[in-house]
């Protein structure tokens, strides 16, 4: 009587394991290529992040710079000018405008165009100095009239007739009231770091 002979069950065990370690390998290679992919998004991402950052601290910077460039405006040449008698505001001057050049970028214009245009007409800005910050300010005055001149006869915007100058009066007294006030538009550019350009424009009534 013949017995059966038994197959060698090693053998197929074996085989199975070496299938099950190529799989393995394989989703481990899948794994890591993600890993790597998933990193450098991340590096990416973190560096963008800082760059952006960097740009609006730069840009604060150019903003609080050009401020200080409007007080300088203010405290250097409107209000020494703005005395009784004086008619430097009724005329063009170096960084000064009385009347007659845009006051603002026209209708589908960049605000470097139209600082170009004005720089290349023959208008000087008047310089506001560079900070510590490596922020460079330039600026022009606008006074908002028609025409150079006095500013009854220039036609010049001035504050609306029912502006209460908040005088004092008698109960029941009627207020004083004041338009005499011209308003003026100072026109400030800075140039910072990284490249960063700013404009500001700030309204002034004297």
């Amino acid at each position: 009587m013949l017995r059966p002979v038994d197959r060698p069950r090693h053998r197929l065990a074996t085989a199975s394991n070496n299938r099950q370690q190529g799989v393995v390998l394989l989703v481990a290679l899948i794994v890591l290529v993600a890993l790597t992919l998933a990193g450098v998004a991340l590096v990416r991402s973190v560096d963008t992040a800082n760059l952006v950052a960097g740009n609006l601290s730069f840009h604060q910077s150019a903003i609080q710079a050009g401020e200080r460039s409007t007080e300088l405006a203010l405290n250097n040449w409107l209000q020494p000018n703005n005395t009784m008698g004086n008619t430097n505001l009724h005329n063009n001057a170096t960084g000064y405008v009385a009347a007659g050049i845009a006051q603002a970028p026209a209708a589908g214009q960049s605000w470097d165009a139209y600082w170009t245009a004005l720089t290349t007409g023959g208008l000087t800005p008047s310089a506001g100095g560079t900070d510590a910050a490596g922020n460079t300010v330039q600026y022009i005055v606008h006074r908002l009239c028609a025409t150079t001149g006095a500013p009854h006869l220039a036609n010049c915007a001035r504050e609306p007739a029912s502006t209460n100058t908040g005088g004092s009066q008698t109960a029941g007294g009627i207020a004083p009231i004041s338009n005499n006030r011209v308003y003026y538009r100072v026109t400030t550019r800075i140039e910072g770091p990284r490249r960063t350009v700013a404009y500001i424009q700030t309204i002034i009534a004297l």
